[in-house]
């Protein structure tokens, strides 16, 4: 459940210059991630996109337990809750994450677009996509761990001596308004092939048979 918001923020040199919005969206990304999951298995037709009740990961998202975890809170518990009669070897979730922007204390949301600088002029665009891949056993509700899931690729990604072009955005496309990314066509595109490709890089890993 990667889909539903995208983060539109700005940085400036100190932390008190920050801004950041969250914005509503229908860009399909979730039926993104169904494609490239089917696109990973050459289209098995056992793959299936299971429903869930809105709101399903509320307590994922917004956990509010902060010293000792809450099982409630935990992936695992939240797909049992409504798979019980789905009857699947195994479930693959897409969530989003926070990360640090390099070389800052500041945070990335999710899915979206920062814009960085000094005053109006002296600024660069970026968009990201912080999405994780969780595998859980079907039978026993317990998370698959695949600790060295497409490492080769990762690491050809890390040492890139300059920044992924699927990175960059044009300071033009920055949504000004927050508001007007969910109406950007071009953000719109620029975003989906940015997760293709780190879904694409990911999920074979994932998808291996033990």
């Amino acid at each position: 459940m990667i889909g539903e918001h995208y983060s539109v923020q700005k940085f400036g040199v100190t932390i008190f210059e920050a801004e950041a919005d969250e914005v509503p969206i229908d860009w399909g990304l979730d039926d993104l991630v169904f494609a490239r999951v089917r696109a990973a298995t050459n289209n098995d037709p056992s793959v299936r996109r299971i429903a869930y009740p809105k709101g399903a990961f509320e307590p994922f998202y917004h956990a509010k337990a902060i010293f000792i975890p809450d099982p409630k809170e935990s992936l695992p518990v939240i797909v049992k809750s409504f798979t019980a009669n789905t009857n699947c070897d195994r479930y693959l979730v897409a969530t989003t994450f926070k990360s640090k922007l390099p070389n800052s204390n500041m945070t990335l949301n999710g899915i979206g677009t920062y814009n960085q600088g000094l005053g109006k002029i002296i600024r660069h665009s970026h968009i990201f996509a912080n999405v994780a891949i969780t595998l859980i056993d079907g039978r026993s509700y317990e998370e698959i761990k695949r600790p060295f899931v497409n490492f080769g690729a990762n690491f050809a990604a890390s040492m890139r001596l300059t920044e992924d072009p699927l990175n960059k955005l044009d300071n033009s496309l920055f949504p000004d308004p927050p508001a007007a990314a969910s109406a950007s066509a071009a953000l719109r595109e620029r975003t989906r092939a940015l997760i293709t490709d780190r879904l694409d890089r990911g999920l074979p890993g994932y998808l291996k048979e033990d």
